[in-house]
C-alpha cells in the first residue's frame, strides 16, 4: 500500500510538471498565458511550435527524464492547436 501511495504521489507530480508547474504561474498569470498576452495567439503559435522542436529534439533522451518531456512536447502541440483554430480565417 505504501508504495501505491509514493506511485501515486510520483504521479501526481510528474503530471504537475507537465500541465501545470509551480514556477510557471509564481506571479499569479501561467506562463504561457503572458506569452499569448504579449505575442498574441498568432505569434504565440510558433513558440508552441519551437517547445515541441525542443522537447521532441536531442534534449529528449539528454536530460533523463524522456517521458515527461515527450509529454511536454503533447501539452505544446494541443496549445498549437488550439491557437492554429483560434486564428483560422483570421491570420492564415
Amino acid at each position: 500500500m505504501v508504495t501505491q501511495l509514493r506511485h501515486e504521489e510520483f504521479m501526481k507530480q510528474q503530471a504537475d510538471m507537465v500541465n501545470s508547474p509551480a514556477h510557471y504561474a509564481d506571479s499569479g498569470i501561467e506562463t504561457i498565458d503572458y506569452i499569448v498576452d504579449v505575442l498574441g495567439e498568432y505569434e504565440a503559435i510558433s513558440y508552441c511550435h519551437g517547445n515541441v522542436i525542443k522537447y521532441t529534439g536531442s534534449r529528449l533522451f539528454k536530460k533523463g527524464n524522456p517521458i515527461q518531456d515527450a509529454e511536454k512536447a503533447v501539452w505544446y502541440l494541443n496549445k498549437m492547436i488550439d491557437l492554429l483554430k483560434k486564428t483560422k480565417g483570421v491570420n492564415w
